[in-house]
Parts: C-alpha cells; structure tokens; sequence
C-alpha cells in the first residue's frame, strides 16, 4: 500500500473543478509559425501562479497491476512550504502524507506502518530526480525542470508547440505547450537505463484570480513492466485560507526501510 501513497503524495495536488468563481479569459492568437523557444518560455512562467495556500478536495481513480481503488482527498498546501494530503476511503482518513524541502513522511492504517526519508525514494519510484520545487511545479501545471537552463528542439503540430531537452542522453524530456495560452498540456520523461516512464497529462484549465490550475490530471508512470495510472479530479478548490498541517504518526506503527 505504501507505493500508492507515495505516489499520491506526487501527484494528488492538480486538477480542479470548484465552486470558487473562475475568470475567463480569451485564448492568446498566435502565429505558431514565429513561436521561438524563447517564446514559450517566457509565456508559460508568466502564467499566474500568486495563491499563497490552497485547501484542496479531490476524488481520485488508482490502478495498477494487482488493484483499482476509488479514493478521495483533503489537501492542503502552503506554496514553497509544506504539502499534506489526507487520502480516505468511503470517508475514513486510510493515510497521510506531507513533504516539505527536506522530508518526505506518510503513514498508512491498513498495515500499520509509516515512512519518514527525503527525496531519493520518490527519484527512484518515478525515473527522475526530485525536490520539493520539482514536485510543486509538476502539481501546478510547470514544466518540472526550470526550462531557462536547458537546450532543447522546437517542433509544432495541431497539437500545440513542443520542447525536447537534448541535454542528457540517458532520458528524453519533452513538454508540449497550448501554442494560444502556453499552459502544459503534458509533460513527459523517459530514462532509458533502468527503464522508466513518466507522463503526466493536464487538461481543462481553470483561470483564477490567484492561479492558473490544471483542471483535470491523469498520470501515467512505467518501470520495466509495472504500470500505474492515477486520475485526479478536484471538486472544491479555496485560495489564500489560513490552514494548519496536521500530522503525527499513531502510537504503534512500524517504520517501513526502504
């Protein structure tokens, strides 16, 4: 069970249909036939992104090789800070988990167990390094790596305009951009030695007045065989909350090695 949690730990912080009024906005016309790389760039880090928290309700769909499992969510996140995500089932809090830039914990009831470590578990379960930075980037719809410091190929297609870092040759990264707006439509990252597979599609986004935020979230990630699927879909979304972050693990579990 420990897998799921950490893998909703990632990426339980995305899409959002709300209650909360959105803004609408008028896709940007462009002539894709001058985007340059500098272009998308500076387009998509200018997207706004100014909450300070999010408080966060969500109903996510789990699937991998041995179970599928209809999930909720209650999670709370104080930008550049902390994250906790509470995961139920029928409405019973089944785990827990919250990172910060230096730790990484959850605990889980099923087994009575929890985990406390920094990052090097996530790198390895998804093919690529992590930090805190990376992850919120990932969960707000950002390009995970800081695209300022890559080289990379321009290609454009109905689909929209794409990167591909052409940097390291043992992974390919590419990212794939709406060319009206430069919102994320997905992200993906292959390491070809051990053989992993990450790929995070965003769709439906929500303008708000704090934040621009991916409406619906579906995350594919492979190693060698192994496949796990996770869909998200937010139902409540409310910025700017003063939240506490509760957590502690009960008296009794057994911490997990790994």
């Amino acid at each position: 069970m420990y897998k799921y949690i950490g893998l909703l730990l990632v990426f339980s912080i995305i899409s959002c249909k709300t209650k909360q009024k959105t803004v609408a906005t008028e896709p940007v016309k462009t002539d894709v036939s001058s985007i340059t790389i500098a272009n998308i760039i500076q387009n998509h880090y200018q997207l706004k992104r100014n909450f300070t928290t999010a408080y966060i309700k969500a109903d996510i769909d789990y699937k991998d090789d041995k179970q599928s499992l209809g999930l909720s969510a209650d999670i709370r996140i104080k930008k550049g800070e902390i994250i906790l995500v509470s995961v139920k089932m029928i409405g019973i809090t089944v785990a827990k988990a919250i990172i910060t830039p230096t730790q990484v914990r959850y605990y889980e009831k099923l087994n009575s167990k929890y985990f406390e470590g920094d990052y090097k578990t996530l790198s390895n379960w998804l093919g690529t390094d992590l930090d805190f930075k990376k992850i919120e980037n990932m969960l707000l719809g950002q390009a995970i790596d800081d695209l300022t410091l890559g080289k990379y190929t321009l290609k454009t297609d109905e689909n929209g305009v794409q990167l591909e870092d052409i940097a390291n040759l043992n992974f390919t990264k590419k990212w794939l951009f709406d060319s009206a707006n430069f919102t994320l439509k997905n992200q993906e990252i292959i390491q070809k030695t051990p053989q992993r597979k990450l790929l995070v599609n965003y769709l439906n986004y929500k303008f708000f007045p704090e934040s621009v935020i991916p409406g619906e979230l579906l995350i594919l990630a492979n190693q060698a065989e192994k496949a796990t699927t996770i869909g998200i879909e937010y139902k409540n979304c409310a910025f700017n909350q003063e939240l506490t972050f509760p957590y502690s693990v009960p008296s009794g579990y057994q911490q997990i090695k790994m």
